[in-house]
């Protein structure tokens, strides 16, 4: 059967039928993502916006919102080198043990987030296989800021390559090689010609890493041993939601909530981008054929 006849015969479902798979769309996401929603900022302002206001003002509250910010401030533009090295690197070239990098990229999606946090403890913990030697030097990492933003680099590293790496191999080579026979060097190249093409994928891919590295629970909730100073805002809410103080949870847990919203709005934006990037791209080759 053809692709116009399958659409066709989509097209001339029984009205009935759209409108049951429709409705079951709906309702799937109205309970499962609406309605938390919903129920999140009610919570939040339930007692008032002054009551609001006073949880967020809290002493401990800016410091997990501050290690939030100083964890996805560092992870973030790691990836960023990584995901865009990486994927010029699978895009551009063919060398030996590619296809190992690639499996290795997709790593943290296969790997439990707390798996990944006790591998840390493992290597940096006090009882672990670097533990005595840093003790020496007086560095601390497990329990301490360091292995906060070391759990959120590890699962926020494939986010911008994950993007990446398809866009740079359906655009091709051809406009490198065109730049550098016309006498531009490698950084002219990539300033020029590879970062235009790829701005709206990369910044897709920052968004999405951002917004996994601020809501990062499981590795981090590992490392960071629920301790005061290292608690990121996750973690502050599931402190206060167990001291039974459900307002300053739910006052929090807003803060990701907006967090969400917005990366869900610049997401469809940059979904949008990208379509007509890869439309502009694939209409001139379609012209020629």
């Amino acid at each position: 059967m053809s692709a116009t006849a399958k659409s066709r015969r989509a097209t001339n479902d029984p009205l009935w039928l759209r409108i049951v798979l429709i409705g079951i769309s709906f309702a799937f996401v109205g309970v499962l993502l609406v309605l938390p929603l919903v129920v999140v900022f009610t919570e939040a302002l339930r007692h008032g916006l002054g009551t609001y206001l006073t949880s967020l003002r809290q002493p401990a509250a800016w410091q997990a919102i501050k290690l939030t910010l100083i964890a996805a401030g560092i992870s973030v533009p790691l990836n960023l080198v990584f995901g865009v090295t990486a994927s010029w690197a699978i895009a551009k070239f063919d060398f030996r043990g590619k296809s190992l990098l690639i499996t290795l990229i997709d790593l943290p999606f296969a790997v439990s987030p707390v798996i990944s946090g006790l591998i840390y403890m493992l290597l940096f913990g006090m009882q672990g296989l670097f533990g005595k030697t840093l003790a020496a030097w007086d560095i601390e990492i497990i329990f301490a800021i360091p292995g906060v933003v070391l759990a959120t680099v590890f699962v926020t590293f494939p986010f911008v390559a994950r993007e990446l790496i398809p866009l740079m191999q359906e655009q091709g080579n051809e406009e490198e090689q065109a730049a550098l026979s016309l006498g531009a060097s490698g950084w002219q190249t990539f300033w020029r010609v590879t970062l235009p093409n790829i701005k709206w994928g990369l910044l897709y891919g920052v968004i999405l890493c951002n917004a996994r590295a601020m809501g990062e629970f499981g590795a981090v909730s590992v490392v960071a041993g629920h301790r005061d100073r290292t608690n990121t805002v996750p973690l502050y809410v599931e402190a206060l939601y167990n001291e039974f103080n459900a307002p300053a949870a739910f006052a929090m847990a807003s803060i990701l909530a907006l967090l969400g919203l917005v990366t869900l709005a610049a997401k469809t934006y940059l979904e949008w981008k990208l379509q007509n990037q890869f439309r502009e791209t694939l209409e001139p080759a379609a012209a020629e054929v």
